[in-house]
């Protein structure tokens, strides 16, 4: 019997051996349940065809030409990534829509004598609880929100907070994004339903009862949108502001951004595309900085002319000066910030409670 999905939760203890997907892996790309691994039935190209087929000429013939290759994709899955299941191994198997893909496969599996199951309603059901959990529902639990300019180590106190017993998310690293023009990572980022499914699911290992801490962000880190309900949560959080000197600042940030730092070229281009927001003047001037190897300036530049007045203008719009207090930090060193950590927390429990 198909397994029906009711809530997100059923996910992290599930009663199989292994989560299988089999849609094309551009559809696992995109998205898939946690910890699927992907077998496809048909591969990207072989999913077009069978579906021009069912279209353009017959479902009949669509069907046999799949039933042809699936099984001839699942013979080679078989033999290479499933060869050493032992006999009680069981899988849980679904497709887009719990259909014929993932029906097939089990059948398979099971005339092996696996104890494969499918998802009822395949991953269109686990997307249904995702697209709800992050926009229809309220967001579970109060947030509070780590603030501070670019520059002020908020990922690294986030960390040192986590470390510490706090309860933290760090929606960056779900978002493989540093959430600036200048924080793209290597790997670049998810697409925006496999975000939308990370956050789903760190949301349900969270304790409702505890504050969440996350750092400020705008609606988008990168080119991803932070979906309504933690951006609601987040627009309506009492926060604790860190300050911090230019120089301190400058330094914090010399160190963090080192990979962008080495490759000139690049650094070149994202400043480049600065040029809509800044007179030509400004970023020659800048441009100058990188040729030049004057990274101190170029920072000092971009924090004075570009991210503090759109932090300021940012904070005009969403923030409730009543419900906002402030950490001043000299030194944003690693053991400066370990040492300040319990001044910084005892700012998050002031906060908590305006």
């Amino acid at each position: 019997m198909p397994m029906r999905l009711t809530d997100l939760s059923q996910l992290r203890d599930l009663p199989f051996d292994q989560v299988i997907d089999v849609r094309s892996p551009a559809e696992f790309a995109e998205d898939r349940v946690p910890g699927a691994i992907n077998l496809p039935a048909l591969s990207n190209d072989e999913r077009a065809r069978v579906g021009t087929i069912y279209v353009q000429d017959s479902p009949f013939q669509a069907r046999k030409i799949g039933a042809a290759l699936v099984s001839r994709n699942m013979a080679r899955h078989i033999e290479e990534v499933l060869a050493d299941k032992p006999r009680d191994y069981r899988p849980l198997v679904y497709c887009w829509r719990g259909g014929q893909r993932s029906g097939s496969v089990a059948i398979i599996l099971q005339q092996i004598g696996w104890r494969a199951e499918t998802i009822d309603g395949g991953y269109r059901s686990y997307r249904r609880l995702v697209q709800n959990a992050m926009h229809g529902a309220a967001w579970p639990g109060k947030v509070m929100i780590l603030d501070g300019n670019t520059g002020t180590a908020k990922t690294v106190i986030l960390s040192l907070l986590k470390d510490a017993g706090h309860q933290v998310l760090d929606l960056e690293a779900l978002a493989c994004h540093r959430g600036s023009i200048f924080g793209g990572v290597a790997g670049g980022q998810p697409a925006q339903k496999g975000f939308e499914s990370d956050l789903a699911m760190a949301m349900t290992a969270l304790d409702p009862a505890r504050p969440l801490i996350v750092e400020a962000e705008s609606s988008k880190i990168g080119d991803l949108n932070l979906p309504p309900a933690i951006w609601a949560a987040m627009k309506d959080a009492p926060r604790v502001e860190i300050r911090a000197p230019m120089e301190a600042r400058r330094r914090y940030l010399l160190q963090s951004y080192g990979d962008i730092s080495a490759d000139r070229a690049r650094l070149a281009d994202l400043v480049a595309a600065l040029s809509t927001r800044h007179s030509g003047e400004r970023i020659a001037t800048w441009q100058q900085h990188v040729a030049q190897g004057d990274d101190g300036a170029l920072v000092e530049g971009l924090l004075t002319h570009h991210y503090d007045p759109r932090y300021a203008r940012q904070r005009a719009r969403w923030v409730d000066a009543a419900r906002c207090l402030s950490v001043d930090l000299p030194d944003l060193s690693g053991t400066a910030l370990a040492a300040e950590l319990p001044r910084i927390a005892a700012a998050i429990d002031g906060a908590s409670a305006l």
